[in-house]
């Protein structure tokens, strides 16, 4: 392969980051390869993307140095940010003001930046319906990635906006899989009502990433969004009865009742699931799994999903 297109990868370690490492290692005549960037690279998982073929290169998102010794000669790159480590919207747009600026000093010909709605188009600060969180978002870590989108062109970056989904994945890693009641029964708590959730599997969320780079220009200057499937409560609470051998029960607990679980981010989380309830049609609208299959053929269901990861999900 000749001249081979380097994608930059932060998060590389990560959820999303992982996935595009993966697909871009597994499409060796692709015309890509990958530059996988961690602040670790003597942990498992980096070593573990080097055996595999990556370049593994250590950089943080808060030192614009070291980003622009990762981005140097770069084709593009995949940017993302990390609220749920800090908590802190102004950290995730100091974050991701400093991507911008170093892919726009290396002249990268395409980023892809994963962002999601502001909440606040929808329902604005002014409206009691939830709770105004710390002083001007209703959900922060939805909202902040919004108003961080005009660094990528403010800077004149080539920007893909990625819209992303509900990880499948979250069931495993961020305690949000189904608990044992008091009655011994298995209770899945989602407090959108009847309304559709759009998930994905978190490695087809890099799957998706890799089929908008090999467009080309195609995407530069859009909103896509991608989902696995867009599935309710009930529906999912079915899916996870049938994969686990026994009963899930639906708890579609009211977001004020979810809000008050007092665990850290409860108050954002339960605005985030009242959000996309209440402004579903536009929303699940935001991410067609006809695209998001048509960008990744592999595209898993929530049942595929299930059937490989239904082990891993703790059951407490």
């Amino acid at each position: 392969m000749s001249n081979p297109k380097v994608i930059v990868v932060i998060g590389a370690t990560g959820a999303q980051g992982g996935g595009l490492v993966r697909a871009i290692l597994e499409d060796p005549a692709g015309g890509f390869v990958v530059r996988a960037v961690t602040r670790d690279t003597g942990s498992d998982k980096a070593r573990e993307l080097a055996r595999l073929g990556a370049e593994v290169v250590a950089a943080d998102v808060g030192d614009p140095a070291s980003l622009d010794r990762a981005f140097a000669g770069a084709y593009g790159a995949y940017c993302v940010t990390f609220f749920w480590e800090h908590f802190s919207p102004d950290q995730e747009q100091a974050q991701a003001s400093a991507m911008a600026e170093a892919a726009a000093r290396a002249g990268l010909k395409h980023v892809i930046w994963s962002t999601l709605e502001d909440s606040r188009k929808w329902i604005p600060l002014t409206d009691d319906r939830m709770p105004t969180l710390m002083g001007r978002y209703k959900v922060p870590h939805f909202d902040a990635k919004d108003e961080a989108n005009h660094f990528f062109t403010d800077a004149g970056v080539p920007t893909t906006f990625l819209l992303t989904s509900f990880y499948w994945d979250n069931l495993i890693h961020f305690g949000s899989g189904p608990k044992r009641g008091e009655d011994g029964v298995l209770d899945f708590v989602l407090p959108m009502g009847d309304k559709k959730l759009p998930g994905i599997a978190a490695a087809d969320i890099g799957a998706c990433a890799y089929g908008i780079f090999k467009r080309g220009d195609e995407f530069i200057g859009k909103t896509v969004g991608i989902a696995g499937e867009h599935l309710n409560g009930a529906e999912m609470a079915a899916a996870l009865t049938k994969a686990l051998g026994e009963t899930v029960r639906h708890q579609a607990v009211p977001p004020d009742v979810y809000r008050s679980f007092g665990f850290p981010g409860a108050d954002d989380l339960g605005n985030m699931f009242q959000f996309k309830a209440e402004a579903n049609e536009m929303y699940t609208g935001n991410r067609p799994v006809a695209l998001s299959r048509e960008l990744n053929p592999g595209l898993q269901t929530f049942n595929q999903w299930l059937a490989a990861n239904a082990a891993q999900i703790p059951l407490e």
